[in-house]
């Protein structure tokens, strides 16, 4: 497989010495323009790789943040084939900052794998994380995506013991996820002595990238988890920043990519004083 953005990017911030901020923000909430207005204040902000949701009527592993907000995207008419225009939209102005789409997999098994794919790499996205498809089911989508030239990110979990592990590698490239906690996005902060194990574990296994996520919502928590991991993932906080200018009948009180840039500076700024642990 070719060497993709994320493979580059991942590269340039360990030669920096530092960990990446990973930020995950829902496609079309609350609106299309105002989403993508989102996007585009990622990179300016400080985030180093992009997550872009696919909104999918029955997130199971979402916590309410992040159910809200694909809910009021799907309201705005938000659909995978528009989600895949976001992209290529961002991708006129940035062609550096790796993009990868998040989500489940009944919309772009709906979508068609293969056209999928195609109109994934046209639109400029360099990964896929499809939270419910398990290794067993790497032909579907896994394999498939690997020779379309777009890494395929493997979720982690504290609960992934060592005789697992090797299976839910096979086939993961770009970066390891491992979500610190078991249960639904947006709880509490996982305790980060635990993290650090759980790195080093999972590096024993892989020379990828390991990335970090679920309950960063500070600079000083960025900090802390950017100690160990190679990148700091944010997801339910940014959610909640948008959620916050926005009022019960879904009026802006103020500007949402503002509000976004704002928190993602400061987690950027977290993740730009932690130093990166030698990898093990």
């Amino acid at each position: 497989m070719a060497t993709t953005r994320i493979d580059r990017r991942m590269a340039k911030l360990k030669a920096e010495g530092r960990p990446a901020l990973v930020t995950y923000f829902m496609g079309g909430d609350p609106d299309y323009e105002t989403s993508l207005s989102i996007m585009k204040a990622l990179p300016k902000a400080g985030s180093d790789i992009i997550e872009l949701g696919m909104p999918f009527s029955d997130p199971m592993a979402d916590g309410p943040a992040i159910q809200a907000a694909g809910l009021r995207a799907l309201k705005g008419g938000q659909t995978l084939k528009k989600t895949l225009a976001m992209a290529a939209d961002f991708r006129r102005e940035d062609d550096e900052t790796p993009i990868v789409m998040m989500g489940y997999y009944n919309p772009i098994y709906i979508y068609g794998v293969e056209r999928f794919l195609a109109d994934a790499k046209a639109s400029g996205v360099d990964g896929l994380i499809v939270v419910d498809l398990p290794p067993e089911m790497d032909e579907e989508l896994c394999v498939p995506a690997i020779k379309a030239g777009i890494n395929f990110i493997r979720l982690a979990t504290p609960t992934t013991d060592d005789k697992r592990l090797p299976k839910v590698l096979e086939n993961t490239s770009g970066f390891v996820y491992y979500v610190s906690m078991t249960g639904i996005t947006g709880s509490a902060l996982a305790d980060t002595a635990k993290v650090e194990a759980a790195v080093k574990r999972i590096k024993a296994h892989t020379d990828l990238p390991v990335c970090v996520g679920f309950g960063v919502k500070t600079a000083e928590q960025a900090r802390a988890i950017g100690a160990s991991a190679d990148g700091v993932v944010v997801g339910t906080a940014i959610i909640n920043a948008v959620a916050n200018v926005l009022s019960p009948n879904g009026e802006r009180t103020a500007d949402p990519a503002q509000a976004v840039a704002t928190l993602v500076g400061g987690l950027a700024q977290g993740v730009r004083t932690a130093r990166l642990a030698t990898a093990g």
